[in-house]
């Protein structure tokens, strides 16, 4: 069995639209702040000298959203309400697993420019690739946007998918659609000029405003879809981080293939 990382890193020195706040904590430091703890909430009290190294244990603290990294959308992220489900979307927490452990395939779009592609151009990549999806396939898209991933042009030159697109996989029985891009719908200053010199209303956000009518996940901000050393024939882990009543959560997803 092999295993590909298909995910991007979670680094504060990135560009980000909301920047990461990391501060760590040495193990030195640890050491006073855990005797700090002990002394303050349970009267206990420990030289630092009896510890080996005068060390305790590293830590980490991280301000970041959910969207940071390679994540995925829950359908609560879509609206508070859903036109298939009475009692709401369902948040990150409530979704099947087997949704995120399941056979995948990789369309590539990467030739498109920004903005997006439509449900024909899907149809003939996956007649290019000799690929027939199945209900429950995870659909990956490599846009090729990752070659960018820290810098402002990420969030702004990427193709994502128009509505018929997304409605396209969706009629193949896909509950989970992957990119690596930052979202699965255009950049945000593509979609506001479109929106601007058109007045139409579908040119805002499509793909995510259509998981309100039907219910599915996007995976975003993947990376190394082309160490994938086939487009489809492999299995995609993305399971995500099991955040109460969040609308996504982070996921370390990984491609594992049986050679």
């Amino acid at each position: 069995m092999r295993l590909i990382d298909l995910s991007s890193p979670v680094d504060a020195s990135f560009w980000e639209p909301d920047p990461v706040t990391h501060i760590p904590l040495s193990p030195a430091e640890g050491a006073a702040h855990m005797v700090a703890e002990m002394r303050e909430h349970f009267g206990l009290d420990i030289d630092v000298s009896a510890l080996p190294g005068g060390e305790f244990l590293n830590n980490d603290t991280l301000t970041l959203t959910t969207h940071t990294g390679t994540h995925v959308d829950a359908p609560a992220h879509y609206g508070s309400t859903a036109a298939y489900r009475p009692s709401g979307p369902r948040t990150v927490d409530e979704l099947p697993l087997e949704w995120f452990y399941a056979p995948a395939f990789v369309l590539d779009v990467s030739d498109a420019g920004t903005g997006t592609v439509g449900a024909e151009r899907l149809e003939k990549e996956c007649g290019r690739i000799g690929y027939s999806p199945a209900a429950g396939d995870i659909a990956l898209l490599y846009t090729g946007a990752g070659r960018r991933v820290g810098t402002p042009e990420y969030f702004t030159e990427f193709v994502g998918l128009d509505r018929g697109a997304t409605q396209y996989l969706l009629d193949l029985g896909i509950r989970v659609i992957g990119t690596d891009a930052f979202s699965l719908d255009a950049p945000f200053p593509y979609i506001m000029r479109e929106f601007a010199r058109t007045g139409d209303r579908g040119v805002l956000w499509p793909a995510h405003f259509l998981g309100r009518e039907r219910e599915y996940c996007q995976i975003e901000r993947l990376a190394n879809l082309r160490a994938l050393p086939r487009a489809f024939g492999f299995k995609v882990s993305c399971f995500p981080v099991k955040i109460a009543r969040a609308g996504a959560g982070w996921a370390r997803a990984v491609a594992v293939l049986d050679d």
